[in-house]
């Protein structure tokens, strides 16, 4: 402002001592006025090093200090939608914000410019959801509350907290995925029954022949759909109990042989050899026995279903694996066809198959690895799977000691 009035009196003297023309001194004068309004209205300091009249006010200490004791991304922006504050979490889930720059530059959503248009507008507290795809798919909800560094004054400031909600739509489509595949898999036979107790009825009535293996066909598809409910009720057991760690001590030798002997006339039907691998000391680790054979089984069943054209499956148990070799390892392997890379990290999700018509005719459920992977965190352990085309699968169970 010192400098505009020096430089405007400058130019009067100038033009009174005949150096400068009339209308030069005149253009001076007016270019300085511009630059003085301009300089007024972005907020420049002033020669006194204060802010000019326009310039926003400080945030009260209190209001940083309190941000930044949240969990969830705290924002401040002032009346333009210039982020006057962000707290670590806020920083730490959108690195590029910064303060100075508008909110548009960090969070582009048209709820959340409604949201805050209406909260300046009414200066009430007002909520959105946000959907971001970039860099990940993420879910959040806003809340945007005015704040008003005097009581009564038009609101300056807004502060916006966000909500994640990425982990509940998660789980909530997972929810509706699996209940459509449920119901999928359950009215598959059931319509199955139903054609096959129509044609008996109907045209078959007096048909022997046709009675037979109707009725096969029946008691297969009747099986499948007991399988599928048995495994239903498993997996909502077992979730039921995820959080509540196991304390009985189980011997893993007997109950690995056990599970072998349950399985071995189905091994024999399919010309498979199962091959027990066991150390010569016995181990034992704390769990739940009956979830634990039902690793056992699922892991077997699996390998002789779909690895049993390698004519031979071997089951493991190894005292000493992990890292710091503090775990115990069920290791099963089959010489099957194997299974294709791509695959392979979505075998332990509900219903997800391969092949879903050969899983189908083999009785397959597409639920057995789900159960496992359960019960292995349950169980505080790992569960890993490896496979290639035309070598095998190999499955890894590590149990703390």
């Amino acid at each position: 402002m010192l400098v505009g009035g020096a430089a405007v009196v400058l130019a009067v003297a100038l033009v009174a001592l005949g150096r400068l023309e009339v209308m030069e001194g005149v253009l001076i004068i007016a270019a300085m006025s511009i630059i003085t309004t301009i300089a007024a209205r972005s907020g420049m300091k002033s020669d006194d090093g204060t802010l000019a009249k326009d310039a926003d006010p400080d945030l009260d200490p209190s209001v940083t200090r309190f941000a930044d004791t949240l969990t969830e991304p705290c924002l401040v922006i002032n009346e333009r939608a210039v982020l006057a504050y962000c707290n670590p979490a806020a920083q730490m889930q959108f690195p590029r914000a910064r303060e100075g720059d508008p909110l548009a530059f960090t969070l582009r959503n048209p709820e959340l410019v409604e949201a805050i248009d209406k909260a300046f507008e009414t200066g009430e507290n007002q909520r959105a959801e946000l959907h971001l795809t970039v860099p990940n798919e993420t879910w959040y909800r806003a809340s945007v509350v005015p704040y008003r560094p005097v009581p009564d004054a038009a609101p300056l400031f807004l502060v916006i907290t966000l909500y994640d909600l990425t982990e509940q739509k998660r789980i909530d489509k997972m929810r509706g995925d699996f209940i459509a595949n449920a119901s999928h898999e359950l009215r598959t036979p059931l319509t199955s029954l139903m054609g096959f107790i129509e044609t008996l009825q109907g045209p078959a009535a007096r048909d022997e022949m046709a009675r037979a293996r109707f009725l096969g066909i029946m008691k297969s598809q009747s099986e499948r759909m007991s399988g599928l409910i048995d495994d239903l009720l498993s997996l909502s057991r077992i979730e039921l109990r995820q959080h509540v760690k196991p304390t009985e001590s189980v011997n893993l030798d007997l109950l690995v042989r056990e599970v072998a002997e349950s399985l071995e006339a189905r091994a024999s039907e399919a010309g498979v050899v199962l091959n027990l691998e066991l150390p010569k000391q016995s181990l034992s680790a704390v769990g739940d026995r009956q979830e634990l054979f039902e690793v056992v089984e699922n892991l077997l069943d699996n390998a002789i279903k779909y690895g049993g054209s390698g004519k031979k499956v071997d089951i493991a148990l190894v005292p000493d694996m992990g890292r710091s070799g503090d775990h115990l390892g069920i290791i099963v392997t089959d010489y099957g066809p194997g299974i294709a890379e791509e695959h392979v990290p979505r075998l332990t999700e509900r219903f997800y198959r391969v092949d879903a018509d050969s899983s189908r005719k083999k009785k397959g459920t597409g639920l057995g690895l789900a159960i496992v992977k359960h019960i292995v965190a349950r169980h505080h352990g790992q569960m890993s799977i490896r496979s290639k085309l035309g070598e095998g699968t190999r499955v890894e169970i590590l149990l703390p000691r």
